[in-house]
Parts: structure tokens; sequence; C-alpha cells
């Protein structure tokens, strides 16, 4: 990696990539093998392709972050370097980047010798998805082989117009535990960050998920709710008529006429009914109140989009088991939830 066309140093590298860890609140109790998984999709005569892919790798996958961030974090002197921060990675501890094919559900693993016992979960869990995800594009083989055959198929068929449903009835962002919601059926519907704010004691980890995160998931989310509301103005159209104009300029419907944004009617529609309902984003956020005031204080555009409720922030209290809301500057209380027990 280099800045500015010089190298960047161990120190340096190490510097990132505790940062990143601790994001992903992944610095402690490691296990043998640590799967860093990015995601893309995969199809055939897609202008809208990039859609699919990764939004926070601008339209790409995730693939090459992913081989980056495990090749710094297997090398012994950048292990070294991160000891010095606090952060002790086991000798055995190997990591191995990923990509999950979000059309067929496949896990990818790079740079993996032989076949570990580990993949076979991996793959009996790509056989889970797939089953879960079959009828809602059409496959209704109760053959787990021809299920995984007509997955890859509509990868490689150049009509395909719904090759997958993409983020289609995203409705929440839940930033909590994993374990509070790890039983819970949340039917494809919420984005997920694991935080403990009790291991993040100056809420610099909650201040960067509520400035980057959860304002590109409310993007995510406005792009579905503007696109299914008014697809003329803010939608794309039929998918079926459009032309790519100057190789990636954008789409016409048709062969002339604007520049179409947005989402197209088969991205939102099934042909007989819509697979997003259009919801504005409801971030839940299991952190103190007072922190969570003080980002918004902080940060004039997070505090924009809460107070013009282009998004509607909720406070989880796991303690005290009640939901809050932030509205009009201050915190009312909504209910009582009911949680899975949860060690914090």
């Amino acid at each position: 990696m280099s800045r500015d066309g010089e190298l960047l140093s161990d120190i340096e590298l190490a510097g990132l990539a505790a940062g990143i860890l601790r994001a992903m609140g992944l610095h402690t109790r490691f296990a043998p093998v640590v799967l860093l998984v990015g995601h893309g999709s995969s199809s055939t005569n897609n202008p809208h392709a990039a859609g699919l892919d990764c939004g926070a790798c601008g339209g790409q996958t995730g693939e090459v972050n992913v081989k980056v961030l495990a090749q710094i974090l297997n090398k012994k002197e950048i292990r070294d370097e991160l000891n010095q921060l606090g952060i002790v990675i086991p000798v055995q501890t190997q990591f191995v980047a990923a990509l999950h094919n979000t059309t067929t559900d496949e896990l990818l693993c790079f740079d993996v010798e032989g076949k570990p016992a580990w993949q076979n979960h991996l793959q009996a869990a790509a056989l889970y998805a797939q089953k879960e995800r079959a009828l809602s594009v059409g496959i209704e083989t109760e053959s787990a082989t021809e299920r995984a055959r007509l997955f890859q198929q509509r990868t490689r068929d150049w009509a395909q117009l719904r090759p997958e449903w993409g983020l289609a009835n995203n409705a929440s962002f839940i930033v909590a535990p994993r374990n509070l919601t790890r039983n819970l059926d949340l039917a494809g519907r919420s984005f997920l960050h694991d935080y403990q704010w009790r291991q993040d004691p100056g809420f610099e980890v909650l201040e960067l998920i509520m400035t980057a995160p959860m304002v590109v998931t409310n993007w995510i989310n406005l792009q579905y709710y503007a696109s299914v509301t008014d697809n003329v103005k803010y939608g794309s159209g039929n998918k079926l008529l459009h032309n790519v104009v100057g190789g990636n300029y954008g789409v016409f419907e048709g062969n002339c006429g604007d520049l179409r944004v947005g989402l197209s009617m088969q991205s939102i529609h099934d042909g007989q009914d819509w697979r997003h309902h259009p919801l504005r984003l409801s971030v839940y956020i299991a952190a103190p109140r007072e922190a969570m005031t003080a980002m918004i204080s902080m940060h004039q555009t997070v505090a924009d989009l809460i107070g013009n409720k282009w998004l509607y922030l909720f406070q989880w209290d796991v303690e005290q088991q009640q939901i809050w809301q932030y509205s009009a500057d201050q915190w009312q209380l909504v209910q009582t939830a009911k949680v899975a027990e949860c060690t914090l």
C-alpha cells in the first residue's frame, strides 16, 4: 500500500489495521481461521451490475479490499506492531480473504490450500441460503444440486432482467451485539453491525458508525424509497428498454430522452407485486443516549438526516429493556423491548 507514491511502513499499516479491527469489534479472542468476506454479484448483459456490487467499494466487488487486508494481517512484522497497540493475534490465527457472490450465494475463498473442514460449513450455509431465496427468484426444485445449477444459470443468462433483488425491502439498521438478534428472523430486511459500546470507551467507533455506515445505509434506503414512490422521476423505468449511452455515462429508456436515474422497475417489482415497501430507515443503536446525542451535536449532516426525518433514530437500552426515539431534539420512550439475554 502507498500514500502519495510512497510505500507505507509497517507501523503505519499496523495503525490502519488496528483501526479496522476495532471498528469491526474484532480485536480479542481470535479464532484459528478468520474470514474477511467482501461481496459482489455476477450477471451478464447488465448495465446496472455496479448497483449489485459494493457501494462502499465504488460499485465494485470487495475482493481487492479483503485480499489486501488479509495480506496485511498475516504479515508477522505487522502483527508485532499490533502487539504494541494492544491487539495480540495468536501465531496460529490465519486471515482468509473471501467473496460472497450475492447472486448465487456462493462463498469463494482465496489462497487456501486444499479443502479444509471449515469450508464444508460454508458450502452448507450457501446451500441453505439458496433454499431460502429460491422461490423469490422463481426456482422451485427440491434438489439442492439442481437449485445451485439454476442459480448459476441466472448469472449467464443475457436476457435475465432480475438476476437478484439486491437490497430490496431494506427497512432497518441494527447496531448492537450480534447475539441480541441471532435467533430472530429479520427476513433479510436489516443491515447489521456488531457493536459493543463498553469496548468503545471514547465512542470513536460509535462516531464512525453514525457518520459512515448509518449515512450509507440511508442512501441505499432512500434510493429504493424514491424509486418506488416515483419511478418516473427518481427511477429508471423499464430495464428491457434501456440503451447504454456513451459506454458508461448512463442509460436511456428507449432511444432518446433524458438519462434515467435510480432503480429500474425490475429491481423493485416482480411483475405481480412490489418487492420493496417504501419505509424510511429505522436505526437502532445499543449505546448510551448521551453519547449518541453528542454525535448528533458534532455532525450537522447526521443532525439533518434525523431532524428532517430522512431516517428514524432509536436507542436500544438493553439493560432497561427499553426503546427510545430521538425526535424534536430530545429522547422519547417508545416501548419496553423484549430482548434475549446478553452479556455486554
